[in-house]
Parts: structure tokens; C-alpha cells; sequence
């Protein structure tokens, strides 16, 4: 990955990130697109180092469950990332990051679809 592909996939995180916390149902709240910009660095650092050691040991959790159980892995990298910055916050707690998780993936798949 070069670092225009790095930058501009941090960029689109950022900007789907800031995107879902306009949305209420989800009570994903983040304060400023910086503190966005902050989120999905972190986020993407939790997902480059906790993440596989969360799949490893939730393995047979995720096999029993056909696979579902990811979504709760991807809600709880999500709670890290809200636990460590300041101004991004999850009104509803695990509810509010497995339900943000999915929005997110959904909000920058669809951007970068549009940007090719």
C-alpha cells in the first residue's frame, strides 16, 4: 500500500466515521471531524494489532456461530477506539459500537466505491 493509498484511505474512514455519528439512532457521538481523524487512526491501529489477537482467541466462539460473532469482534475494536479518544462517545455502549461497526463498513465501502 503506498502512502496516497494510506492517506486516502484514512481520509475516507475519517470522513465515514463522521458521517455515522450525524446519524442518532446509533449513538455514536464524535465532537469534530479532527476528532474523527484521531478515531480512525486509532481504530486502524486496534484493528492492525488487537483485532488478530481478539480472532484468535474468540475463534471457536465465531466457528460455533457461523461466523456472527465478528460482528461483535468489530463492535468491541470499535469500543476501543471510542475508549481511547476524547470527544468520541457511544451512547448506548456495546449496542452503539457493533451497530456503528456495521454502519461504518457499509458508509466507507460505499465512498470508496465512488472514489474507485
Amino acid at each position: 500500500m503506498t502512502l496516497t493509498q494510506l492517506l486516502v484511505s484514512w481520509i475516507v474512514m475519517s470522513l465515514s466515521l463522521f458521517v455515522i455519528s450525524k446519524v442518532p439512532i446509533l449513538g455514536v457521538e464524535i465532537d469534530r471531524f479532527e476528532t474523527a481523524l484521531i478515531s480512525a487512526a486509532v481504530f486502524g491501529v486496534l484493528n492492525a494489532f488487537v483485532r488478530p489477537i481478539l480472532a484468535f482467541f474468540a475463534f471457536p466462539i465465531t466457528f460455533i456461530t457461523f461466523g456472527l460473532f465478528v460482528f461483535v469482534l468489530n463492535g468491541i475494536i470499535f469500543a476501543l477506539a471510542a475508549a481511547f479518544v476524547a470527544g468520541f462517545r457511544l451512547r448506548y455502549g456495546l449496542w452503539s459500537a457493533i451497530f456503528g461497526a456495521i454502519a461504518q463498513t457499509l458508509v466507507y465501502s460505499f465512498l470508496r466505491g465512488l472514489l474507485g
